[in-house]
């Protein structure tokens, strides 16, 4: 038999520790063979790519991703693209005046640092739009920036109370700034229009497209289900699945009501069962414990800063209660679930780390495989709890670097000691802890090599922003451990057990790199490109 697809003359990544320049054979979407044996396969029909000193990967892994959304505001509102104030507005102008029969205007991808104390305001909308409603939340998706028709017609005044887990900015006299934080969000972002599953199916297909041509051959999306102005995508995932049209492998985590508890396990559990087949499975559920540090609602162990250095009242916020957090990770887990936590915060991540040591107690050991993503701040003791309780850090090292969010919006307000306890990558792994990586897309890029480039630099790469010196730079990675953690590390999170490395009998899930990152200058790593991406030995993007 001869092979349909080899790759040669360039380096290979086949795993932690282990490269070669070996030739790699595919037949019938795995790998056949690695070395002279592959050499023995090339037949006149074998598609033969010559690699020319480039790189090839393992297929990378989003461990947390949000592609949907993502894939819908590139097809809307996109302000992902700019970075100032004047750019979002004339981006915002120029959409309302192509689209204006639109009802709402919506998208998203502003940026906090773009403005004074992370706080867009209404009035500047108003003026571009006239009375139209805008909902935009800006990129990480625990804010939104409103328009005063949007406040009207949401019925949201001065009068307004804050929701349970979110905030209303507001003016001295207690009028909406035309900033929501968190569920706050919701009180506008109920009224904008729903997607259809077509529109969700449009969004699906165009950030597939997009990941893929940054090498991404699988990912777990990290929200299955209504959130702001997200809606449920589970039928337009298996719908793809379904007839072909996904070509990722997918992991979808099921979205957990805060404003609920225990009654929903139930239908997290039908849902499951409703929704997996194919390259698509429904088999994590998504817990949001805390919030961000840019609008104080990460929960923190101490209170955060004011801007005199003095200590506030203000911790932060879980978003749920932590003893009931014991018990639904404990059920959860009895009932099979992967729980993947999103935690921002130092008190959050503990929080996390005690619900899964209480399910471990309760249930024993199993091959769930939870993970905590983001991890940002965490306190000392609590790193080693990672290694103990099999608990896989996903990191988002994108943001692990000094920029304007951090320098003007963070580490003011943590203090010079907790800020030395952001992004605790090399520490986690000093103690044993197993990582994997992911963008949070749209939050961020999802350039797995710029993300790469940080983890390693703990500088942003030049496509990023300005060069800064780097953020506590003895937590940093080396460049195989970030590249392992991309691929192995978050194969593993997503029990695709057979992809994430190179070797015979693996899926061929393969991404070439346009050089040899390995052997390059570490600040180069950035600059790096996809040439090309295989799903099962397929190619699904050629630059």
């Amino acid at each position: 038999m001869r092979a349909d697809l080899v790759f040669r003359g360039g380096s290979v990544f086949h795993a932690l520790g282990r490269r070669s320049t070996d030739t790699v054979a595919v037949i019938g979407g795995r790998i056949a063979a690695i070395g002279a044996d592959a050499d023995d396969l090339v037949g006149p029909a074998t598609d033969v790519v010559d690699l020319t000193g480039r790189l090839l990967v393992p297929g990378f892994q989003d461990a947390h991703v949000h592609p949907v959304s993502g894939g819908i505001e590139r097809l809307t509102c996109d302000l992902t693209p700019y970075t100032t104030e004047a750019g979002y507005l004339e981006a915002i102008a120029a959409y309302a005046n192509a689209n204006p029969d639109l009802e709402w205007i919506v998208g998203g991808g502003w940026s906090l640092s773009s403005f004074p104390g992370g706080l867009p305001r209404r009035e500047r909308l108003d003026e571009i739009v006239g009375n139209r409603a805008v909902y935009l939340p800006n990129r990480d998706h625990h804010d939104a920036w409103v328009s005063s028709r949007a406040l009207e017609l949401a019925g949201v005044d001065r009068d307004t109370p804050d929701s349970a887990f979110g905030r209303i900015e507001r003016d001295p006299d207690g009028s909406p700034t035309g900033a929501l934080h968190e569920d706050a969000m919701d009180l506008v972002g109920r009224l904008i229009p729903t997607p259809t599953n077509d529109e969700n199916i449009e969004g699906l297909l165009e950030a597939q497209a997009y990941l893929h041509s940054f090498g991404v051959t699988a990912w777990q999306d990290a929200l299955l289900g209504s959130f702001a102005e997200m809606t449920d995508a589970s039928a337009a995932y298996r719908d793809c699945a379904d007839d072909g049209r996904l070509t990722a492998k997918v992991v979808g985590a099921l979205w957990w009501f805060n404003t609920r508890g225990a009654d929903q396990i139930d239908d997290l559990v039908e849902r499951r069962e409703r929704y997996s087949g194919g390259n698509f499975r429904t088999t994590s559920v998504k817990i949001m414990q805390d919030g961000i540090c840019e609008n104080f609602t990460a929960a923190m162990i101490d209170p955060y800063l004011g801007s005199d250095g003095r200590a506030t009242a203000n911790d932060g916020i879980s978003m749920v209660a932590p003893d009931e957090l014991c018990e639904h990770v404990t059920e959860l887990d009895r009932r099979g679930f992967q729980v993947h936590v999103h935690a921002i915060g130092d008190r959050a991540v503990r929080e996390a780390l005690d619900a899964f040591e209480a399910a471990r107690t309760q249930n024993g050991d199993n091959d769930l495989r939870h993970h905590i993503a983001h991890i940002q701040v965490i306190h000392p003791d609590d790193v080693p709890r990672f290694a103990e309780l099999g608990v896989t850090g996903n990191m988002q090292s994108l943001w692990a670097c000094h920029e304007a969010q951090m320098d003007d919006l963070t580490i003011p307000f943590l203090g010079p000691e907790r800020s030395t306890w952001q992004y605790p990558f090399g520490g986690l792994l000093k103690a044993g802890a197993r990582l994997c990586a992911g963008s949070d897309w749209p939050v961020s890029s999802p350039d797995p090599l710029w993300a790469m480039h940080v983890a390693v630099n703990r500088q942003a790469p030049a496509g990023l922003g300005d060069l800064r010196e780097p953020l506590y730079p003895e937590q940093a990675l080396d460049v195989e451990t970030a590249l392992s953690a991309y691929t192995e590390g978050s194969a593993f999170v997503n029990h695709l057990d057979d992809t994430g490395r190179i070797e015979v009998g693996m899926a061929a899930d393969l991404a070439v790199i346009d050089r040899d990152i390995l052997a390059g200058p570490s600040d180069e790593i950035g600059d790096g490109r996809i040439d090309a991406t295989y799903v099962d030995g397929k190619c699904v993007f050629s630059r």
